[in-house]
């Protein structure tokens, strides 16, 4: 069976949880910084370490089977490729500033103005969506002074903290988009078996973060009220406990509902509750 190849980003915002992600997955490579390309030990899968604008259009083309990238970067080489799963890390929004102590208070305020920006693909989509006729300046790199030496009237750039925009004297102005990174394949190969048994993985550890293992134990005659409260994967495991009336509760809870459950479970009566990480949720 063919090996799969999978662009991932060579340095930058992406790498380390790019990296991260695949060896959650089990999968075992060395050296992957001191190289364009890492062999993986133990699945059939070479990776590939590259810019991120390079990354969409070497699976468009085929070049690689799978890559993980943002969003932006997508959108902005406007390459054709399936969206096989959001990843949640490096998210980020590619906003429009301007000067603190600028003139532009809307949208409307920026026809006939100058807007740098590293993104003009999707800025001008953006600015035609909204009838606004402005001047797109490209710039790679270091966006945010263009502003100060008179090279644009606004910016159009990623934000994570907002904290290089305050530095340049800018303020956040509007969303243009919001991103983070995908997992991206060539459209076409989705059912490819390799490709399905690396996406389950992918997701099993997704899953794994999003949730939390729950046991606890409560009187029997409370369990059906601390059984509304809590699914898990199918439904709560219920297991006797040596005193007589007690029951232990095996569940999982979603991260984001987490302190939530917990308050509630405490209500109907749940003692000794232990909570505990998941590594990884195979369906």
């Amino acid at each position: 069976m063919k090996t799969l190849k999978i662009a991932i980003q060579k340095s930058g915002r992406l790498n380390e949880k790019s990296v991260e992600l695949l060896k959650n997955c089990g999968l075992s490579f060395e050296n992957y910084k001191s190289s364009l390309i890492s062999t993986v030990s133990n699945f059939p899968l070479e990776i590939l370490f590259l810019r991120d604008d390079d990354i969409p259009e070497y699976v468009q083309d085929g070049i690689a089977d799978l890559g993980i990238v943002g969003e932006n970067v997508i959108n902005e080489t406007e390459v054709d490729v399936a969206y096989l799963q959001m990843l949640g890390f490096g998210k980020c929004s590619l906003k429009l500033a301007v000067p603190n102590n600028g003139q532009i208070q809307s949208l409307s305020d920026l026809s006939g103005k100058a807007i740098a920006t590293s993104y003009p693909n999707i800025l001008k989509k953006f600015l035609a969506k909204n009838n606004v006729a402005a001047d797109i300046r490209t710039i790679s790199g270091s966006v945010e002074i263009a502003p100060g030496l008179g090279l644009s009237d606004a910016i159009c750039d990623l934000v994570s903290t907002g904290g290089t925009l305050k530095s340049n004297g800018l303020i956040p102005f509007g969303d243009v988009m919001h991103s983070q990174a995908v997992l991206i394949g060539r459209k076409g190969d989705e059912q490819n078996p390799l490709i399905v048994e690396l996406l389950q993985r992918v997701q099993s550890v997704l899953r794994a973060k999003e949730t939390k293992y729950v046991v606890l134990n409560i009187e029997r005659k409370n369990l059906d009220a601390i059984k509304s409260l809590l699914s898990g994967i199918k439904s709560p495991t219920v297991v006797p406990l040596a005193e007589e009336g007690w029951v232990a509760v095996h569940t999982v809870v979603a991260e984001k509902d987490f302190w939530d459950k917990i308050s509630q479970m405490k209500a109907v009566g749940a003692q000794g509750i232990v909570v505990m990480p998941i590594e990884k949720i195979i369906l």
